[in-house]
């Protein structure tokens, strides 16, 4: 198994967090700083990034590749406590919720999965829409490199640093997070785009799932995923503060509706 950097703070029940994009464990600061007084917050550093490197010599495939992040999540969780945890994930960390409550059921009590990018879960025409904007951010890292990659990203997602509470204040990158969105772009995002979620898995785990959306990107693809994973469920669908990114940029919100909404399920009262 691959040593994975990680973090534990706070006190009280546990919640693993899954990060967004190229995130390291710190992304999640902010959701950290507002709930650490009432549970115990576990993030970590995917697979792949600098801190968390990848077995050597071990190819990427795409097809498995979100398959190994759940199996990494399992094994974090093991490592750290004995029953069912609840589970954050945002964008790619939503994805790895899906995956890691499908195939390791016994590891998770409650999954809020916060605009997945699942886009097979799409009808056709927003599927196709959505393919195409990935291509765009294929074309983007070709021409411009990483940097250009991510930018159309953030178009794609629609993710605004204006749209934020006043006192965050988002520290400068990392000297080596280039390193981290190659490897996010080489590797996690063409897994995401050939995820195909197992739906009759999915239904079975339903009342242990919350898709939940951003208030001001319920019209963009991830938060239209959201969406549709609602209707696979038959499950309602929980809104947060601010768009794609509002765990970082509206933390105090965003953390307020999360312990909103971990109050009011059976499975972690």
């Amino acid at each position: 198994m691959v040593a994975l950097y990680s973090r534990v703070r706070g006190d009280g029940p546990l919640v693993l967090l899954l990060q967004g994009g190229d995130g390291r464990s710190e992304g999640t600061d902010g959701l950290v700083e507002q709930l650490q007084d009432r549970f115990t917050l576990l993030s970590y550093d995917r697979r792949g990034l600098v801190r968390s490197p990848d077995d050597p010599g071990v190819a990427s495939d795409p097809d498995t590749r979100l398959q190994q992040h759940a199996d990494d999540a399992a094994g974090l969780l093991d490592a750290h406590t004995d029953r069912p945890a609840v589970v954050f994930g945002t964008s790619i960390g939503a994805v790895i919720g899906l995956e890691l409550l499908t195939r390791h059921p016994d590891r998770v009590s409650l999954l809020v999965a916060h605009e997945p990018p699942a886009v097979d879960l799409l009808p056709h025409d927003e599927r196709a829409a959505a393919a195409a904007q990935q291509e765009r951010i294929e074309a983007a890292s070709v021409a411009g490199g990483a940097f250009a990659a991510m930018r159309q990203f953030l178009v794609a997602t629609g993710i605004d640093p204006t749209d934020a509470e006043p006192d965050v204040r988002l520290g400068p990158p990392a000297s080596d997070r280039l390193t981290d969105v190659e490897t996010f772009l080489r590797h996690d995002a063409p897994a995401v785009a050939r995820y195909r979620p197992d739906r009759a898995a999915l239904q079975a785990l339903a009342d242990r799932i919350v898709p939940a959306v951003g208030e001001n990107s319920a019209r963009l693809f991830p938060g239209r995923c959201a969406q549709a994973l609602g209707e696979l469920l038959e499950r309602p669908v929980e809104r947060f503060p601010g768009g794609h990114s509002g765990f970082a940029l509206r933390p105090r919100g965003f953390a307020a509706r999360l312990a909103e909404v971990l109050a009011g399920a059976p499975t972690t009262r």
